[in-house]
């Protein structure tokens, strides 16, 4: 007979099996992606712009404004492209030694779906706004390849929520906000009610693995979800995107890292999943200098 924690597993996959039959979206065919933008309306509410309530932010006008507005969610929808493939890849590894006909399984197999629809719903809003194809910089595009690779299981869904729940905070800000695109607004919202699913499945399997994976494995996945923080934290925003309206990057970039309005941003939309993470002993030892650095703690 199955343990306890395997039963409770299975009962967790079989709820989130039946409310992804009910709730789930097509994008290609939900979304008018034909459809022009509606001019003066924002990207994102302008409160989650790096630049906001900075000096510059001040000096800048309402078009400019907008525009980086513009530049920073597609930004943001080419990193996303980046994690879903990361997150695909991990679940994938993650399944190979399952048994397949488990409704656990079937579960990471339906989510895996979610991401690719949500990777080429993310890909066709960034050719819509014609901006650049941004995406992380080559030293975290390979660091990206090297964490997948080395990652354990706890540190796979570490690296899952790192990516999820930061975007989800941020979305569910965007999605109500009747100052942006509508597009942007039905793109979030399809993600938000999807990743609220994939959040579950990966809290829970992850303080399922914290309790059974063996003491090296929680250490190494304390200093690699760490780094992995540091890494996504960085990459949401591409700083190419000042020059790309006109401003001063090196400018524009020390005022985006040193605004105190970004770093209390940052550290709310991770707050409820620190919290989590230290409740499960992730925050802890050698790892704390790097979380630290992340902006998150």
């Amino acid at each position: 007979m199955d343990a306890p924690p395997l039963i409770d597993r299975e009962k967790t996959a079989e709820r989130l099996l039946a409310a992804s039959a009910k709730h789930s979206f097509d994008p290609d065919t939900e979304l008018d992606w034909d459809a022009p933008f509606e001019e003066g309306a924002w990207f994102c509410p302008p409160e989650l712009v790096t630049l906001y309530d900075t000096p510059l932010w001040r000096r800048m006008p309402e078009e400019q404004r907008i525009a980086l507005s513009r530049h920073e969610a597609s930004s943001m929808a080419a990193v996303g492209v980046w994690f879903e493939t990361i997150l695909m890849q991990l679940l994938l590894r993650h399944t190979y030694d399952q048994e397949p006909t488990s409704g656990h399984v079937r579960y990471a197999l339906t989510e895996i779906a979610d991401e690719c629809r949500h990777s080429k719903m993310f890909a066709r809003f960034v050719a819509k706004t014609g901006t650049p194809v941004y995406g992380p910089s080559r030293v975290d595009h390979a660091l990206g390849r090297v964490l997948k690779t080395i990652s354990t299981t706890p540190g796979s869904f570490t690296g899952t929520l790192l990516a999820e729940e930061i975007l989800d905070w941020m979305q569910r800000l965007t999605f109500p906000d009747e100052r942006v695109q509508p597009l942007v607004r039905g793109i979030t919202r399809i993600h938000v009610v999807e990743e609220s699913r994939h959040i579950r499945y990966a809290r829970e399997e992850l303080r399922r693995q914290m309790t059974t994976a063996p003491r090296w494995e929680i250490a190494f996945t304390r200093l690699t979800s760490a780094q992995a923080a540091r890494v996504i934290t960085r990459s949401l925003v591409s700083p190419e995107v000042y020059a790309a309206v006109g401003l001063d990057p090196a400018e524009a970039l020390e005022a985006a890292r040193t605004s105190p309005r970004r770093q209390d941003i940052m550290r709310q939309s991770a707050k409820r999943l620190i919290d989590f993470f230290s409740d499960i002993g992730l925050l802890r030892g050698p790892s704390l200098p790097l979380w630290k650095s992340s902006g998150l703690v």
